[in-house]
């Protein structure tokens, strides 16, 4: 036998090997997206429903508090002594004006979802929203059936910057915290990833990039990140 030809073979199998070990050990990596601002561009018509409110009663606050966000857990805090409930409804009632922005999809996101979903990783959403629009949106992104699990607003007792909503996402789909890899485009989500024990992608669709230096990557859309991101 030539002895050069069975070391390379033997160097051939070797990297193979490392090449697999490395493979098996991100295959168990499970994705965890955000909903506004990171799938979907909706945070512009979401401030600006805000905004209406704000307006309407004359509360002078900068509207970028409820961002990223659940409003019942910062209405207490802008509307002191109000009904939220009663709040939120009237927020929602600003959903068909005519000078909103239009909702369209961050760029890359459902070429992204989708190449998580070929590469084999689960995928969960936790979204500050509810399930009915979280639902909505991501059938309007074309990646529904690719999403395992939805934690929505009304699935935790208190919202991002809280890592709840990321912890439960992590165990329903039967992963560590450390597995995951959370994308997020708000200051209170990537804080709520990193409290969760994650990494995270911060998509600068909604801040500025330096804005994101608490996240372990930034990009300025999905287009800019690979699957998987810290390979």
């Amino acid at each position: 036998m030539d002895p050069e030809r069975s070391g390379a073979r033997s160097s051939d199998r070797e990297s193979e090997e490392r090449a697999n070990e490395g493979r098996s050990g991100r295959d168990h990596e499970c994705a965890l997206f955000d909903l506004d601002g990171t799938l979907i561009n909706t945070e512009a018509r979401s401030m600006a429903m805000w905004q209406l409110l704000l307006d309407k009663h004359d509360v002078r606050q900068d509207v970028r508090v409820f961002m990223g966000r659940r409003g019942r857990d910062v209405v207490p805090e802008v509307f002191p002594g109000h009904d939220v409930e009663e709040l939120i409804r009237e927020v929602y009632g600003y959903d068909d004006h005519p000078e909103l922005p239009e909702i369209v999809p961050v760029p890359g996101a459902a070429e992204l979802v989708r190449k998580v979903a070929a590469y084999g990783s689960p995928i969960g959403l936790v979204t500050s929203a509810g399930r009915d629009w979280a639902e909505e949106r991501l059938a309007q992104v074309g990646v529904r059936e690719l999403i395992r699990v939805v934690v929505a607003a009304e699935d935790v007792a208190v919202g991002k910057p809280d890592p709840a909503g990321f912890l439960l996402a992590a165990e329903a789909l039967g992963a560590s915290p450390a597995d995951c890899v959370v994308f997020e485009d708000s200051l209170p989500g990537i804080a709520a990833a990193k409290a969760a024990g994650m990494r995270c992608v911060g998509v600068a669709t909604t801040h500025a990039h330096a804005d994101l230096s608490g996240a372990d990557l930034v990009v300025a859309d999905l287009t800019g990140v690979d699957w998987p991101p810290f390979a």
